[in-house]
C-alpha cells in the first residue's frame, strides 16, 4: 500500500519540483499552499508523512506542529527551511519534528531523508514485538536484566536501518560493544566498522583522521591517506567520545551527516562516503549543548536513535553473569580450573558500587585468575575493593552461607597483600614538607614500592607481576634496577 505523504508548501513551482522529484517513489503525494489547508488534510486522511515549509502566508509551520502535537495526529514531520534559519529548524525539531532539509536540496536528498523517516517509522512500530523477549546475552554483551533488555531490543529495532544511534554511558558500561553489535546486526555487517576515538586525537589531526589528507596538507603529509569516513564508506562509522571533538570540526561533521560529502585535508575536491554514523559518549552531550561546547543542531542530527547504557550497578544479578562469563573465559585462555565465585565472594561483588563498570569488573576478575587457581575464587583470591567499604558497614557483619564477612572496619588483615594501597614501610618525608600525615612521596618510589608487591603477590615472575600492573616485563626489571 503506498505512503500517504503531504506537502505544505505555498510555491506551486516548488510543489511540482518536489513532486516530480518523487514520481518514480512509492508515495500516494497530497499538496497544500497553505496551513490551514494542510491541517484540514491531516485532520481527514491522516498521512503518514509530512514534508512542511515553516514559512506559510496564513501562519508559522511551528504552529502546525504545535498541533499535530495537541491532537496527537501522529504524523511523521520533516521541516524544509532556508540556510539562514537552521536554528528555526532546530526549534523546529523541539517541537516534534523528526528531520530537517536546507533548502535548497538536491532529488537524492529528498529521497534519502523520506526513506530514512520511513526505516525510522517502521522500526519504531516492531518495538512491541520484542518486548517479551527475555535474553541472558546479546552477541558479546552478557546480561539479562530489564535494563539490558531494552538495550538489546533497541539494537534489533535499529540495526537494519541506516539511522544515526547515539548511546550514552558511564566510562566502562561497554558502548564500544553495543556500536559493534549494531553493525553485525545490519546489513552492513560484510563492510567494515571503523573507529575513531576522538578523546584520543590530539586537536589539530583529528579532521585528518576524520576526512583523510592530501599529500603536502601540512608537515608530515607524506602521501594521501584516507579517513575514518572513506574507510567506512559502505560500512559503519563509530565516533567514540563523540563530545570531545572540537566544535569548530563539529560544524564540518555536520555537513558530512546531511549531505554525506567531505573535503580531504589540503584539497578542495568533494568526496562522498555512504557510511553509517554511530556515536558515543560519556558526557551529557545536552548539558555541552547548553554550554556552547556542543552544537545544538548537531545534537539533534545525532540523537536520533538514542541507546542509554545502564551503569553497572544498576544492573542487579547481571555482575555476577558478567563475572561468570569473564571468569570462564580467562580460566580458558590460562588453563586454570576456576567454575564460579563462593557465596561470600557473589555478595562482595553484588555489594560493590563498580564506579569503572564492566572494564573494572573486567581487571578484577582478570587478576584473580593470573594469580591464584581452584575450582571457586573465595574471599582471600579477591583485590581490595575499596569502594565496598560504606556498604559492608550497613551489614556488618553479615552471614553468607555460614560464613562470615568481615566488617568494613575490621583489623582483619587480608590474607593477599594489595598491589592497589601504599606499602606501609617508612619513607623520609619529601624536602621542604613537615613530615606529618598528609606528606608526599616520589612517585619512583610508590612504583618500586607496587613493583615488589607484585612480585611478593606472584613468587617473583617477572610476567606476571608485569601483567598484574599492566606494564611490559622489561619496565620490571628497569624499575628493579633503580633501588
Amino acid at each position: 500500500m503506498p505512503v500517504k505523504l503531504l506537502i505544505i508548501e505555498d510555491s506551486p513551482s516548488m510543489l511540482h519540483m518536489y513532486k516530480g522529484f518523487l514520481q518514480k517513489e512509492p508515495f500516494d503525494i497530497l499538496t497544500a499552499e497553505t496551513g490551514k489547508a494542510g491541517l484540514r488534510i491531516l485532520r481527514d486522511q491522516r498521512p503518514d508523512f509530512l514534508l512542511l515549509d515553516l514559512k506559510l502566508p496564513d501562519m508559522d509551520g511551528q504552529q502546525i506542529l504545535e498541533l499535530i502535537a495537541e491532537e496527537g495526529l501522529g504524523t511523521t514531520t520533516l521541516v524544509m527551511t532556508a540556510h539562514g534559519s537552521i536554528n528555526i529548524a532546530v526549534d523546529a525539531m523541539r517541537l516534534g519534528a523528526n528531520d530537517f532539509l536546507v533548502k535548497p536540496f538536491a532529488q537524492e536528498r529528498l529521497v534519502q531523508t523520506l526513506h530514512s523517516a520511513i526505516e525510522l517509522r517502521q522500526l519504531k512500530s516492531k518495538v512491541a514485538v520484542y518486548q517479551q523477549l527475555d535474553r541472558p546475552s546479546y552477541d558479546e554483551m552478557v546480561g539479562s536484566s530489564l535494563a539490558m533488555q531494552a538495550v538489546y531490543r533497541t539494537i534489533d529495532s535499529a540495526a537494519p536501518s541506516d539511522a544515526t544511534v547515539f548511546i550514552t554511558g558511564e566510562t566502562g558500561t561497554g558502548k564500544e560493544l553495543v556500536a559493534q553489535a549494531l553493525h553485525r546486526a545490519s546489513p552492513r555487517k560484510d563492510g567494515n566498522i571503523t573507529v575513531l576515538n576522538c578523546a584520543a586525537i590530539p586537536k589539530d589531526l583529528i579532521e585528518s583522521e576524520l576526512f583523510g589528507h592530501v599529500k603536502g596538507a601540512f608537515t608530515g603529509a607524506t602521501t594521501d591517506r584516507d579517513g575514518a569516513a572513506q574507510m567506512a564508506h559502505n560500512g559503519t562509522l563509530f565516533l567514540d567520545e563523540i563530545g570531545e571533538m572540537d566544535i569548530n570540526l563539529q560544524s564540518k561533521l555536520l555537513r558530512f551527516l546531511q549531505s554525506g560529502s567531505f573535503q580531504r585535508v589540503g584539497s578542495s575536491k568533494l568526496e562522498n562516503s555512504n557510511a553509517r554514523i554511530i556515536c558515543a559518549t560519556n558526557r551529557d552531550a545536552w548539558e555541552d549543548v547548553q554550554a556552547g561546547r556542543f552544537r545544538e543542531d548537531l545534537y539533534y542530527r545525532l540523537n536520533v536513535i538514542p541507546i542509554p547504557l545502564p551503569a553497572l550497578r544498576e544492573r542487579g544479578g547481571d555482575v555476577i553473569e558478567v563475572a561468570r562469563s569473564y571468569l570462564r573465559q580467562f580460566a580458558e585462555r590460562d588453563g586454570k580450573g576456576f567454575k564460579d565465585f563462593d557465596e561470600q565472594v557473589q555478595s562482595l561483588l553484588m555489594n560493590y558500587n563498580w564506579p569503572g563498570n564492566i572494564r573494572q569488573l573486567q581487571n578484577v576478575v582478570r587478576n584473580v585468575v593470573v594469580l591464584h587457581d581452584g575450582p571457586l575464587v573465595t574471599m582471600n583470591m579477591m583485590p581490595p575493593l575499596e569502594q565496598v567499604v560504606a556498604k559492608q558497614a550497613q551489614l556488618q557483619p553479615m552471614s553468607v552461607g555460614g560464613g562470615v564477612l568481615p566488617p568494613a572496619n575490621s583489623t582483619t588483615a587480608p590474607s593477599t597483600p594489595s598491589i592497589f594501597q601504599p606499602s606501609p614501610m617508612p619513607v623520609s618525608p619529601v624536602p621542604g614538607t613537615d613530615g606529618g600525615d598528609d606528606d608526599l612521596r616520589p612517585m619512583w618510589i610508590i612504583e618500586q614500592e607496587m613493583i615488589d608487591r607484585a612480585l611478593e603477590m606472584t613468587g617473583g615472575n617477572v610476567n606476571k607481576a608485569a601483567s598484574l600492573l599492566e606494564i611490559s616485563p622489561s619496565s620490571v626489571y628497569r624499575k628493579r634496577t633503580l633501588k
